[in-house]
């Protein structure tokens, strides 16, 4: 196994062995502390670590891969640094469970914006490993998706979904694709919406912290 090196912070749970662990991947331009302030109000018994992306921006803040803009600002993905943060984050996993008093088999992502964007490339690519996704204002790109699916077992995996209706970063029909793709897999999934932009509503919050206590 390849030693992985992200910045990450934690709060320990209140079981001293097989504790939840929950995942946190920050959006574009943002960093660990972002979605850890909602630590505290998250059930005690996870085990938290919400991580740094890899990549530095200018002048702050980090990113899972970059988007590029041509001279129209017409946008795209870098999915090649995608797929390799895919594969960090995946390792990063692996050592935290050897490293900590995790249950291995009740893994949680909890992703916003980019971060949502690569949760769905990795439980859809290891759905062995994940059992709870939380995918906030993100959506499903499927150049991050594996070729060959054959064989694969997506039964164990379970989304809570979110986006804001009014998002101007990423279109609110772009989500509304991934509980179509996800059910194609037969994946159990919450689909909601919120009537704010590119952000998460308090309400938003009390509904996937409801739907996460139900599932750990």
């Amino acid at each position: 196994m390849r030693e992985t090196h992200l910045n990450y912070i934690t709060r320990p749970s209140s079981l001293n062995a097989k504790a939840p662990l929950l995942v946190m991947l920050h959006g574009y331009g943002s960093d660990e502390d972002d979605l850890f302030s909602f630590a505290s109000e998250l059930p005690e018994e996870l085990f938290i670590v919400s991580v740094r992306a890899p990549y530095m921006l200018q002048p702050y803040g980090y990113a899972w891969y970059a988007i590029n803009f041509d001279a129209e600002m017409n946008k795209w993905n870098d999915n090649e640094q995608a797929l390799k943060s895919m594969d960090t984050v995946m390792a990063f996993i692996e050592e935290l469970c050897l490293t900590y008093p995790i249950d291995k088999k009740n893994i949680t992502l909890l992703g916003f914006s980019q971060g949502a964007i690569l949760s769905y490339g990795l439980a859809l690519k290891h759905p062995e490993s994940i059992k709870n996704i939380i995918a906030l204002s993100g959506y499903i790109n499927e150049d991050l998706l594996p070729q060959d699916t054959l064989g694969k077992d997506f039964s164990r995996l379970d989304f809570y979904c979110s986006h804001g209706s009014l998002d101007q970063v990423i279109p609110v029909s772009w989500a509304r694709k991934s509980p179509e793709i996800l059910k194609s897999y037969g994946i159990k999934c919450q689909y909601s919406e919120f009537p704010v932009g590119h952000g998460v509503a308090p309400q938003n919050f009390f509904e996937f912290r409801n739907w996460l206590k139900e599932r750990i």
